[in-house]
């Protein structure tokens, strides 16, 4: 039994033996641990093209006509052929003044005109007969001057008839209140039954703005003006002013959808303010745009070659703006630059800082820092000749 102990714990220390031998040469052939590849960053060089730029400014929209109708004879509202707000047509009726006494007034006075052209007829007619018989010595020359008198007499009365059916028939159109132009009315002011006319209180109907095209007033400073005037050929007054592009966006929306002409620029500076006054007009014919919006101009100033980058590859801090840079032995550099407009496509011009041979990290930023190494991959190269 003895014997027996002695023999498993020999078997044992051989097994530990060999286990502790085979973990010991094993730890001899592994290789040490090789330190990480640099991160995958993607690099691309600042592109060049022609850039625009704008002086953007604010301003205010206004209908190009505003009328406010009128009742110019006084009768009761007969009538209200539209509903409040809505677009109306040139020339379509609107209001119907009780025309009746206007139809009598009218029928009278072209009556008066008949009687005078018939008083003028006679009174020719007796003219010529009394001086044929004052050149047979069978009437007096008192004869001839009063039917002369009569004549001239009846010819003026004429006139006067003339002009009161005139004035008749005026007044009878007057109860007819039609639409100046094509435009949005504004709600009625008097309802049918009312007696308009009468006084200046019940005088105004309603308001009519024409909207189609329609103008964005804004301001230029002196400063901004001195931009426009020097890079652009372009002088106040010049006749060839509604050449010019004009763009405009309103509250909410966003960039500058509507695109216009520039209309109209003041002959002088205010000294007030040291701004010249501008305006734009602009295609409505949906009439979206309403007088009295707030609107954003942008009026294109110059346009010159530019060095542009990704707007994302472009960060900012307390020293300003700027991009990451990679260098020839793959190093990250933080590179300060000043930067212009952001053009549609979310590129960013650069106005300072770059060269133009610069290798830009335009993705994978959180994998890069000032001072790290990166694997620099190009992406989207430019086509020849715009780098």
């Amino acid at each position: 039994m003895h014997c027996r102990k002695k023999t498993i714990v020999k078997e044992a220390a051989a097994v530990a033996v060999f286990l502790l031998s085979f973990f010991c040469c094993a730890g001899c052939k592994r290789e040490k641990p090789q330190p990480p590849l640099p991160p995958k960053v993607s690099v691309s060089q600042p592109l060049q093209r022609k850039v625009t730029y704008y002086l953007e400014l604010t301003g205010n929209t206004q209908a190009i006509n505003t009328v406010q109708l009128v009742a110019r004879v006084q009768g009761y509202l007969d009538k209200v052929f539209f509903h409040d707000g809505q677009m109306v047509k040139k020339g379509q009726l609107l209001f119907l003044i009780q025309q009746n006494t206007y139809q009598d007034a009218l029928r009278q006075a072209e009556g008066q005109v008949l009687t005078q052209q018939a008083q003028l007829k006679y009174a020719q007619s007796q003219f010529l007969r009394y001086s044929n018989l004052l050149t047979a010595n069978a009437a007096a020359q008192s004869d001839v001057d009063n039917w002369q008198y009569q004549r001239d007499s009846a010819e003026a009365n004429l006139k006067t008839a003339s002009a009161n059916a005139a004035t008749a028939k005026l007044n009878l159109g007057y109860t007819r209140v039609v639409s100046p132009f094509t435009g949005r009315i504004d709600r009625r002011l008097q309802d049918p039954g009312n007696v308009v006319g009468s006084s200046s209180s019940n005088t105004n109907l309603a308001q009519i703005s024409q909207v189609d095209p329609i103008y964005v007033y804004f301001n230029v400073s002196d400063s901004d003006l001195a931009r426009l005037t020097k890079s652009a050929d372009w002088k106040p007054g010049k006749g060839d002013v509604g050449k010019w592009p004009v763009s405009a966006g309103m509250t909410g929306e966003e960039g500058y959808p509507h695109s216009g002409r520039l209309d109209f620029a003041s002959i002088s500076v205010t000294p007030t303010t040291g701004t010249l006054l501008m305006r734009g007009t602009f295609p409505n014919a949906a009439g979206k745009i309403m007088p009295g919006l707030y609107a954003r101009v942008r009026v294109p100033v110059e346009t010159r070659m530019a060095q542009l980058v990704p707007a994302t590859a472009v960060g900012s801090d307390q020293q300003g703006s700027y991009v990451l840079v990679v260098n020839a032995q793959n190093t990250v550099e933080r590179r300060t630059v000043k930067t212009g407009p952001l053009e549609e496509d979310s590129l960013r011009v650069i106005e300072e800082g770059l060269s133009g041979n610069e290798r830009i990290v335009v993705s994978a930023l959180l994998k890069a820092h000032p001072g790290s190494r990166v694997t620099p991959e190009q992406e989207n190269p430019a086509p020849k000749g715009v780098r």
